[in-house]
């Protein structure tokens, strides 16, 4: 009997654990094919981390020879000169790359960025600042967050109802936004163009970029002055990868600048040399804010050679140098003057004669100078005359 009773005991105490392990129904299920699986919330972060992870390291050896940092186009054109211009750079915060549909700004799915870009398109003649619009990556607590830039200001948590009042207020008349409350941004913003389902290019690019980037930052413990970003498209898909950096220069003047070709090899220069330094990478450069096409491309001509004219420059500077030999000699003048001449040789061999002294001496006059020698000279020449003339009367 206390045997029964014993084993009776260790039951009811097994069926009390096991209803600890009893499935709860969570807020979000995720299903797989006809399975139907209910993960804990702990869970569904996990899966979601995994998977952004996966998508970035399950990269076929194909489509990095055919999109990524290796791929036969890269650094085959000039990149001074290949941004539009504009003064003034708006972000809207919205999801992620993996939800951003090819055209995000004009998706119907996507109100938010729609009625965002469409407000700015048709105030575009009462908007004195000519104003870029670029959908960047949300998240919790970041999601309808509008970045401005140079003026380093953000609004938090914008409405699809309250697009008209901000694009009036802020963008327009460029008075704060009465519905919001403007926040000041201090540091440096990194903005990597990752919109794969624009351009598989950027794809596949822009993560890689982006996890470097986070990587370095975190092992100069600048986490929290220097912020990264995935965005959407902004233009040159073939340059990329591509990338903005909005930060301080020397003078502590909110600058833009813009890179293409940028490979994770370059991340550390990035940091390194344009944001703790405020020095432009000259090779990847493509163009800043506030500088039209002509500007940027005057630049490139005058400093900054970049892509295939980079390679061009330096062949030019090799096939231009020039070993210069004294090959002068020199004559006897009447009483003894020296007419020796110092030349050189150009590349094709021809000598290059050097003024003689004589005529650098004359040169080196000022014409009144040379009138009064002249004169000096004939007034000496008359009195020898007259002199001689009167010896031979005397």
């Amino acid at each position: 009997m206390h045997t029964a009773h014993a084993s009776r005991t260790l039951i009811s105490a097994a069926h009390q654990n096991l209803s600890h392990f009893t499935p709860r129904k969570p807020a979000v299920s995720l299903s797989c094919g006809s399975v139907q699986l209910n993960p804990s919330p702990t869970l569904r972060v996990r899966v979601r981390k995994v998977s952004a992870l996966s998508s970035m390291s399950t990269i076929s050896a194909e489509d990095e020879a055919k999109f990524g940092f290796s791929r036969q186009e890269m650094y085959k054109e000039n990149l001074s000169g290949t941004v539009d211009s504009y003064d003034r750079h708006v972000f809207l915060s919205y999801k992620g790359p993996d939800a951003w549909l090819p055209r995000v700004e004009e998706s119907q799915e996507d109100p938010l960025p729609k009625l965002l870009a469409s407000a700015i398109k048709a105030r575009k003649n009462d908007i004195t600042v000519k104003t870029k619009v670029t959908i960047c990556g949300g998240g919790e607590g970041s999601e309808g967050d509008v970045l401005i830039f140079p003026e380093m200001i953000k609004y938090k948590g914008l409405k699809d109802s309250d697009v008209e009042s901000f694009v009036d207020d802020v963008l327009v008349n460029g008075k704060p936004w009465a519905s919001g409350v403007q926040e000041a941004m201090t540091g440096s913003y990194v903005f990597v163009c990752a919109h794969g389902s624009r351009d598989k290019r950027c794809g596949v690019c822009g993560p890689a970029l982006i996890e470097k980037l986070n990587e370095e930052i975190e092992m100069r413990g600048l986490k929290d002055q220097i912020f990264v970003s995935p965005c959407s498209h902004i233009g040159g898909h073939k340059y990329a990868g591509n990338l903005i950096i909005y930060s301080p220069d020397s003078e502590g003047k909110i600058m833009g600048h813009w890179y293409g070709y940028v490979t994770p090899d370059d991340v550390p220069a990035m940091l390194d040399q344009h944001i703790a330094k405020g020095e432009i990478i000259e090779r990847l450069w493509r163009g800043q804010l506030g500088a039209s096409k002509e500007e940027d491309r005057k630049v490139k001509e005058e400093k900054l050679p970049n892509g295939k004219e980079a390679e061009k420059s330096k062949k030019h500077e090799a096939n231009n140098t020039q070993v210069k030999e004294n090959v002068g000699g020199c004559c006897q003048g009447a009483n003894g003057f020296s007419c020796c001449m110092n030349g050189s040789v150009d590349e094709k061999g021809t000598e290059i004669k050097a003024p003689s002294k004589l005529s650098s001496w004359i040169g080196s006059l000022e014409q009144r100078d040379v009138l009064t020698a002249t004169a000096v000279i004939g007034a000496v020449a008359t009195i020898a005359i007259a002199y001689s003339y009167y010896r031979r009367s005397g």
